[in-house]
């Protein structure tokens, strides 16, 4: 038989052998072998300490590289099945019409700085930047579309657990929450500085979003207007209508409920997840169509309403789809761990999640809410959020400091630009964007 060491590596793998064995303490095979490899004297003590857990580190270098090759050939086997799948027609049709896009498996960019797990993320409304907050107490700024890290927010004091851009009329401000019981304001045109710090909440803050009208926070906290009572647990997280009109919230009651926003007195009660819920989204009105049909309605609502369906994801592994009555109309089964984070797609035809089994899935809301497509190993560990860049309309005059809006009035609709960029976060510590 060949030999397929060199006569170095041979000795060294010898020698690696007795000081492992010697280290374990099975001295009789060491001797053994020693005899048999005529190694005398010349392997000594300090010799078997240069020699020892080098086996080990060995070993556990070849299993960590399989581990790696594993994860290759799968990315290997999605993406050329993402191939096999495109045809010309098809490929032209998704460069031309933004409504039909979806992330690819492959992120355009890895973002890597954060020194523990990523609990958030959020788009700038305009300009290409990113807010990601973590476990480490910062935020980070990124230029989403160079990949680069532009600047490190320090204040929090614990983890931080929430970020979201918005603001008053002509301006927007980066608003972010944390187990430290604050919510901090920071001011992008000037450098991010923090100008102002809200306290009121007696534990973590758990998750902020700013309305679009009028602008401000909703947050039980100095200089609010309103806070709501109703949920008897934790609540996880919080999202409003595209108008700032509704509010959907939902926790460890595992029951979501809609809020008005101005009065503070709650909709409708959505009763369903057999466990804590973790994310919940308004549709925007781009979907009703797509889910009245799913609903058995004969015709869907009408755009200008900002509160009609609502998805949930929870952690008993589903995503429930609810109309604002609180009637449910489907159940989307196929994570295999806990649903961490929703976002509708602005063309209104998909819905994707994020979940702890490390996927992104999509579903498509045109075929019964069809999984159309899963991209495994999104990261090496938990997905925790997903946020997709807003939609910018041009040529629009500005109303509360924003040209966004998911959910597009009729006359606006032919100066949006839907932007195919989303943002995940992870337990790994990195945040990745996958753009077209």
């Amino acid at each position: 038989m060949s030999r397929i060491l060199t006569p170095g590596q041979t000795e060294e793998l010898h020698k690696s052998i007795i000081a492992y064995l010697t280290s374990t303490n099975l001295s009789k095979s060491a001797t053994a072998l020693r005899e048999e490899l005529n190694i005398g004297d010349s392997f000594s003590a300090a010799t078997s300490n240069k020699y020892e857990g080098l086996l080990e580190k060995k070993w556990t270098s070849v299993v960590r590289l399989q581990k790696k090759i594993m994860g290759l050939e799968s990315t290997i086997a999605s993406l050329q099945a993402e191939l096999d799948s495109i045809t010309p027609a098809s490929l032209s049709k998704q460069n031309q019409d933004p409504t039909s896009w979806l992330p690819g498996s492959r992120a355009r960019h890895t973002l890597r700085s954060h020194r523990q797990p990523i609990t958030c993320v959020a788009f700038h409304p305009i300009f290409s930047s990113l807010a990601s907050g973590s476990e480490d107490f910062t935020i980070k700024i990124w230029d989403w579309e160079l990949g680069e890290l532009e600047r490190t927010l320090k204040g929090h004091t614990r983890a931080v657990t929430d970020v979201d851009f918005g603001g008053p009329k002509g301006r927007t401000l980066l608003a972010s929450c944390s187990t430290d019981l604050t919510v901090k304001l920071w001011d992008p045109s000037n450098d991010y500085t923090n100008i102002r710090t809200l306290f009121g909440h007696d534990h973590s803050v758990s998750a902020l979003r700013f309305l679009s009208s009028p602008g401000n926070l909703l947050v039980s906290a100095r200089y609010c207007v309103k806070t709501i009572r109703g949920h008897n647990d934790w609540v996880r997280d919080v999202s409003p209508s595209f108008d700032g009109k509704w509010l959907v919230s939902g926790g460890n009651e595992r029951t979501a409920m809609i809020w008005d926003a101005l009065s503070g007195e709650a909709k409708a009660t959505l009763i369903g997840h057999e466990n804590f819920i973790e994310c919940c989204a308004f549709a925007p009105p781009a979907s009703y169509g797509h889910l009245a049909t799913l609903a058995g309605r004969k015709k869907p609502p009408p755009s200008s309403s900002s509160a009609e369906f609502v998805a949930t994801g929870a952690r008993d592994k589903s995503i429930k789809i609810w109309d604002v009555q609180g009637a449910l109309i489907k159940t989307l089964i196929g994570h295999d761990n806990w649903v961490r984070g929703l976002v509708f797609h602005p063309g209104g035809k998909y819905l994707i999640s994020a979940g702890d089994d490390k996927t992104l899935r999509c579903w498509d809301l045109s075929q019964e809410g069809k999984l159309v497509k899963t991209l495994e190993g999104v990261h090496e560990r938990f997905v925790s959020c997903i946020r997709w860049a807003p939609t910018v309309v041009n040529d629009v005059p500005e109303e509360d400091g924003e040209r966004t809006n998911t959910a597009l009035k009729k006359e606006d609709a032919g100066k949006a630009k839907i932007r195919c960029a989303i943002a995940t976060g992870c337990v790994d510590s990195y945040v990745r964007v996958f753009v077209t």
